[in-house]
């Protein structure tokens, strides 16, 4: 078991890392976004991400026959957008669509404009992907409400979603919003982000408008989508068959040699052991023993590839997510050639695990 800690300060060249690599990519949540031309997906991509150089068809890659995809951030992805082209198509087929988009943790976002009623592509797409029976989750975003009077607005909005509900058979939670208003302000961004952040928690680590306690906290926002990168990769290696033992080490070392680079300190064998340390005498030996439980219980027939496979996954993606915010914060105070004291780093360590649950259940199941 102790050579899980070996590779947790060493990471070697392993072929298990680049597949759990490919396995999260492969899976990654994904928003499919359904709606005309014009509807305002571009600035719901913008609105979530935080990143006003997003927009769909820059940066878009092709996906399926009629979609294409992006995945964000670029570099450590942790959510992907589908767009369907092939809306307008007589033909259309979303089967490959659909297949894309409930790989994982799935939603189904209708974008419609409240002033433009015909939405018959829309519900042309909407009639077929209800036949499939595949897409669970589902959110209607009635866009530039404000754009229109009171009473046109609420017209508008009830016409839209009528028709829409009609062709679900159901009916479907939606949200009024506007992204620019004349003032340069915006309407039902918050209620949306609630929204979205129920479909998938991921959604919630891009806010940023969180308020920080101090620069220490402020700074690790800037490194959250890399370590939240790194243990999306832990939790698809606990995913795959015999490889979590040797992959999520593997994975979590470079993760800490990353932030090290980042936070510019040397990461070597006395900086793990201080970093350790200040987690607990007993943290080492109860992670060690923890991971070749896990690993265990996955061996177990039936019940280790489903029940016992889902647990590791979250446990991985968690822990993973837990040790790079304490390390961070370690990083973080000796660069500056300060001290942290063991109850800090552990509060924010326990905190870090608790406050990551439901992300790592709605990303590894």
């Amino acid at each position: 078991m102790f050579d899980a800690i070996k590779k947790f300060i060493s990471p070697s060249a392993n072929p298990d890392i680049e597949k759990a690599f490919a396995y999260q990519n492969t899976y990654l949540p994904t928003l499919w976004l359904l709606g005309k031309t014009g509807a305002g997906k571009s600035s719901l991509i913008q609105t979530i991400t935080g990143d006003s150089d997003v927009e769909v068809g820059n940066g878009f890659e092709p996906c399926t026959m009629t979609s294409h995809a992006y995945s964000y951030p670029k570099a450590t992805p942790l959510l992907r957008f589908l767009d369907t082209r092939g809306l307008s198509e007589a033909n259309y087929d979303p089967t490959e669509d659909i297949d894309v988009s409930a790989q994982q943790g799935h939603a189904l976002l209708i974008i419609a404009k409240a002033e433009e009623p015909e939405q018959r592509d829309v519900i042309n797409a909407l009639k077929k992907i209800k036949k499939q029976g595949s897409i669970k989750q589902i959110l209607i975003v009635h866009t530039a409400v404000k754009q229109l009077s009171v009473d046109e607005q609420i017209k508008t909005v009830q016409y839209n979603q009528q028709q829409l509900e009609k062709t679900w058979g159901n009916e479907i939670p939606y949200v009024e919003v506007d992204f620019e208003l004349a003032n340069g302000d915006t309407f039902g961004i918050s209620t949306l982000k609630d929204q979205l952040t129920e479909l998938l928690p991921i959604i919630q680590q891009f806010n940023n408008e969180q308020q920080h306690a101090g620069t220490e906290s402020a700074n690790f926002q800037k490194l959250k989508t890399e370590v939240l990168w790194y243990a999306g990769s832990a939790g698809a290696a606990d995913a795959i068959p015999a490889v979590g033992l040797v992959a999520v080490p593997s994975i979590q070392a470079k993760m800490l040699h990353s932030l090290a680079n980042q936070y510019g300190i040397t990461w070597d064998k006395r900086a793990f052991g201080e970093f350790i340390s200040t987690l607990g005498s007993g943290f080492a030996l109860q992670y060690a023993s923890k991971l070749g439980i896990r690993q265990l219980v996955k061996l177990i027939p039936a019940y280790g590839q489903t029940v016992g496979s889902a647990s590791a996954a979250v446990i991985s993606f968690a822990s993973t997510y837990a040790i790079g915010r304490a390390a961070c914060k370690y990083m973080y105070h000796k660069s500056k050639g300060e001290t942290v004291s063991n109850k800090d780093m552990q509060d924010i360590y326990k905190d870090a695990l608790a406050n990551i649950k439901e992300v790592a259940k709605s990303e590894t199941r």
